[in-house]
């Protein structure tokens, strides 16, 4: 029997589905998937300078060198080709021995790190990027993204770090167009930051990867970045697991037969955001890749509108590196 589904007053049948209905903002990219297919691994968005970035990724934070090393493996056999990684995270060699490691072609997947909030000037950044490449054992990076706009330490405190984060681009810019790098993004910037950035560079930023999850999305930052093309990320998509014991989400998320995890995963991805759940378990995925569904109108309304998540347990202390907001 065929899965029927409705999105944007359509209906079709998983066989038939070439192109979801979903457009970024009113820049031009798109989601795109392969006719039959039944996971997110061939679907893709192009980046505004038409770098092609798997809309499915696998995140890596709070995995040490060996356990990384170990999940890229892991999600490369089972068809994951979006990495995500950061200097901060303190994996990234054992991230590159995965991708040397597991047997497919370096140009058939796509890499991220992130400069460490703390680098705020030129010559710091030009080092820290030839330090990633070493680690990584690799001769480009896919995506390179500045952390935060301020070091961790200050996340979200009055001193903003525009004039050094314009600094910081510059060497990402440099890095770019030396090939070091095939695309150039941010994370964790606010509106102001981002219009900072964009009125001095060369190159304008085409990614922001935020945080965005079912009871925490900032959708006026997001239209904000769709709006000008910056295709948005959302890191901890599935809220550090706090959503799966969500009353109202997995009430809808039985309705479509899906676990609360498919649920937030396949949400962030009909508000046309990449998505990079983090995890080791080859299990986790597998079912994190399984979104063939469309969540209704009504649906999305209501998990837009889910109330905020005020405690993330053990991960209280995310997303700062620091000893600031660490718990013991």
């Amino acid at each position: 029997m065929k899965k029927w589904h409705f999105w944007k007053n359509r209906m079709f049948h998983t066989e038939s589905l070439v192109i979801f209905d979903i457009i970024l903002g009113r820049g031009t990219s798109e989601l795109t998937s392969c006719k039959g297919e039944k996971n997110m691994f061939t679907e893709t968005y192009r980046l505004s300078n038409g770098v092609v970035i798997p809309a499915l990724g696998l995140g890596t934070w709070l995995l040490d060198d060996g356990q990384a090393e170990q999940a890229v493996r892991d999600a490369v056999s089972i068809g994951y080709r979006h990495i995500d990684t950061a200097q901060a995270y303190g994996n990234e060699t054992g991230v590159g021995k995965g991708i040397r490691s597991c047997g497919v072609p370096r140009e058939e997947l796509f890499i991220t790190t992130k400069i460490a909030a703390e680098a705020k000037d030129y010559d710091a950044v030009t080092q820290s990027i030839d330090a990633s490449l070493a680690k990584l054992g690799l001769d480009y990076i896919d995506l390179l993204i500045i952390h935060s706009p301020q070091p961790w330490n200050e996340f979200r405190e009055e001193k903003r770090y525009f004039a050094e984060n314009k600094k910081v681009w510059k060497a990402m810019e440099a890095a770019y167009q030396s090939g070091k790098v095939k695309a150039i993004g941010l994370s964790n910037f606010l509106r102001d930051d981002i219009e900072n950035i964009v009125a001095s560079c060369e190159i304008k930023p085409m990614v922001n990867q935020i945080l965005a999850h079912v009871s925490n999305t900032p959708l006026e930052l997001i239209e904000f970045c769709q709006k000008y093309d910056i295709l948005v990320e959302a890191y901890s998509p599935i809220a550090h697991g706090a959503i799966l014991d969500h009353a109202e989400v997995k009430a809808i998320a039985d309705k479509y037969g899906v676990s609360a995890a498919q649920l937030s995963l396949r949400y962030d991805i009909q508000l046309g955001l990449v998505v990079i759940p983090k995890t080791a378990n080859p299990d986790h995925m597998r079912m994190n890749a399984e979104l063939d569904f469309v969540i209704g109108d009504t649906d999305m309304e209501t998990l837009k509108n889910v109330e905020v998540i005020q405690n993330y347990g053990e991960h209280n202390f995310f997303p700062v590196f620091g000893e600031k907001n660490k718990v013991n």
